[in-house]
């Protein structure tokens, strides 16, 4: 098994930054402000000698008892407990703080293997940046600059070097399952959502909006299947992206939305379909995901409120009307097993391999059944079609005058192929290709 590394210590010490560097990634976002990293963010470590699995935390505040940040140390002390090593990351131009004493016996009291990275030493001798940082009793400390990467080798080699190598260890396999992105605007449930799904206090779910503000992979199992679900901040409105930390949440969710297989889009029953619901679908069928409508909090909606969402449904979000909706409460589990079935599906559909015959086939009895209309004296000649792509599926169609094929005729393709291929839960993109003519431009 690879080994697991938590990164750990008090806010804005650059924990994060430390977190991409090992990572070679941008995952972590990186703001020069206490607080960002809320929950625990998981990644493959390539910095080192063998793989491993690294994960950023929040800060950890043993002296906070309630609000966000007790919070998020309750979430790192969790991660510290699932740990084969801590990265204990302090500050060398803060020096050794009072807080940094009390993160060290709040760490002394979990007893993992630890070591002490003295961050932010470019420019200072190492020894001279680390020695306030020997009191603390918990080995040698390690000076390092993870902005600019000096010692950072060093100090995971360290790290790495306790643990034997594995001839068994499992293989990088992500890719060989599906990607479930959580999105929804903020405050419908999602972190409630991922939490239920997994069954544990994996990501804090909190009555405010916002408290979500990295996107989280969390890896689960369901039935003996594997998935990786990413919780995502809720997409603001534009006008409510003002601070920094928000606008990159927004790219990183729009981010998530790209890597993923599936999005399960997230709705409120109570408040119903927002203008800013539908600019969330509208993020996600232009990427060309599948997708899984969850109505959420189904059992605080009156009678009135379910008619109404019904409704809305069908004329507000009715471009995803390929997608299958349930209705559902993530607060008391009910409807979640339908919901990963149907993720299931959508998956399938939008991973789907189609051959070249079947697909000509059909294309030869839908025309048979409905030609193209004429485009004056001429018709188009749709002749065969072949599939450019996966996730969304893509269907080429060759043949003569495509240009002037309709858009309701290319709608009429799409649902005689999402019948025949049973393309549930997936959008579908037909292009056509127009033959070039060998006597055109010739008198």
């Amino acid at each position: 098994m690879k080994p697991v590394v938590v990164i750990a210590g008090r806010p804005n010490v650059g924990k994060s930054t430390l977190f991409n560097r090992l990572t070679r990634t941008r995952d972590a976002i990186v703001v020069d402000v206490p607080g960002v990293t809320r929950d625990r963010h998981y990644g493959d470590g390539v910095v080192g000698s063998r793989p491993y699995l690294v994960v950023d935390t929040g800060g950890l505040e043993p002296k906070t008892t309630e609000g966000i940040f007790a919070e998020m140390a309750k979430q790192t002390k969790q991660a510290i407990a699932e740990a084969d090593a801590v990265i204990f990351v302090t500050d060398a131009r803060a020096g050794l703080t009072p807080d940094d004493r009390r993160i060290a016996e709040e760490l002394r009291k979990l007893k993992p293997r630890m070591w002490i990275a003295v961050n932010k030493s470019e420019g200072l001798q190492p020894d001279s940046a680390a020695a306030d940082f020997q009191e603390l009793g918990l080995g040698l400390p390690v000076s390092i600059s993870a902005a600019h990467g000096e010692g950072v080798r060093h100090l995971i080699d360290e790290v790495l070097r306790e643990f034997p190598e594995d001839e068994d260890d499992e293989d990088n396999e992500e890719g060989r399952w599906p990607r479930v992105a959580i999105v929804g605007r903020p405050n419908v449930g999602k972190s409630t959502l991922v939490n239920s799904l997994v069954g544990e206090e994996r990501v804090i779910a909190f009555d405010k909006p916002g408290t979500t503000i990295d996107p989280i992979d969390v890896p689960f199992e369901r039935n003996g299947k594997r998935y990786t679900l990413v919780d995502t901040a809720g997409l603001r409105k534009r006008g409510k992206q003002g601070e920094n930390v928000e606008q990159f949440s927004v790219i990183k969710t729009l981010q998530a939305i790209d890597r993923a297989n599936v999005a399960i889009f997230v709705i409120d029953a109570v408040d119903g379909i927002t203008e800013h619901d539908q600019h969330v679908a509208g993020y996600i069928l232009e990427k060309g995901r599948a997708v899984v409508v969850a109505v959420n909090k189904w059992d605080a909606a009156n009678a009135e409120q379910r008619d109404r969402i019904k409704a809305e449904l069908g004329w507000k979000v009715g471009f995803l009307g390929f997608a299958k909706t349930l209705y559902v409460s993530a607060r008391n589990k009910k409807g979640l097993g339908d919901i990963m079935t149907a993720v299931d599906k959508a998956y399938v559909a939008a991973m789907i391999k189609l051959p070249t015959p079947k697909l000509t086939r059909a294309l030869i009895a839908a025309v048979e059944k409905q030609n193209p209309p004429r485009r004056g004296v001429s018709r188009p000649k749709l002749r065969y079609a072949h599939q450019g792509g996966q996730n969304p599926p893509t269907i080429i169609i060759h043949g003569n005058q495509l240009d002037h094929v309709p858009d309701t005729y290319k709608r009429y393709l799409e649902g005689v192929f999402r019948t025949q291929f049973a393309l549930e839960g997936t959008p579908m993109r037909i292009e056509f290709r127009t033959g070039r003519n060998p006597y055109a431009g010739r008198e």
